[in-house]
């Protein structure tokens, strides 16, 4: 397998081969937006609950495209090593946390995450192209003490694959193309997934 359909059957895919988890206390966190067409399969599959998980860097004063650290709704992560003072890490986690509230108010509602403590938690998306969003992602839902962290992807290059798969308990991916570019260049049909597309989804879930 070359390339892959679209995201339906990237979900089906992975379905199956996430299929040892069903029956599991766990819970599957879509990362929004393309993440979340496959999260929503996936968590019908193996009869989890769906939750968007929602990331952000913490960009370094000087570059703020150079990442020293993550952000979600619940914790923070900051590499040490950066040297920047505390009040402006104190300044950007506020301003961060609160627009990733605003998002994540947007997607679930009212809904309160659920406790990911003891559970085997799937963090999906729709491909890995640098890796730190979802690396930071993962650094993040460790402080939530799961007992297992699995990450499923259609389509990742050699590097994060190896990066992940010494990252995570179980790393589980369809496609590893030696010469990588960009995720879409490995699905045949690969559209934009709207935040309508994924309020509904949720709600979908919700209501299964």
């Amino acid at each position: 397998m070359e390339t892959i359909r679209n995201r339906e059957e990237a979900a089906q895919l992975l379905a199956m081969r996430l299929a040892k988890y069903k029956g599991e206390k766990g819970v599957v966190l879509a990362i929004p937006r393309g993440g979340v067409p496959i999260g929503a399969h996936i968590a019908s599959a193996l009869g989890m609950p769906l939750e968007v998980t929602l990331t952000k860097k913490i960009g370094h004063p000087l570059n703020p495209e150079f990442a020293i650290g993550a952000v979600s709704l619940e914790s923070v992560a900051v590499d040490e090593r950066a040297e920047v003072p505390a009040a402006y890490i104190a300044a950007e986690v506020e301003r961060v946390r609160k627009s990733l509230q605003q998002k994540y108010k947007t997607f679930m509602g009212d809904r309160k995450p659920i406790s990911l403590k003891g559970r085997v938690v799937i963090i999906v998306d729709d491909g890995i192209a640098t890796g730190k969003t979802l690396e930071a992602t993962v650094q993040l839902v460790r402080k939530g003490n799961p007992r297992k962290v699995v990450v499923a992807v259609p389509v990742a290059p050699p590097t994060a694959a190896a990066h992940f798969s010494a990252l995570v308990d179980d790393f589980v991916c369809l496609l590893v193309p030696p010469f990588f570019q960009a995720v879409g260049q490995f699905y045949e049909e690969f559209p934009q997934v709207s935040d309508e597309e994924v309020i509904q989804l949720l709600q979908e879930q919700d209501q299964g």
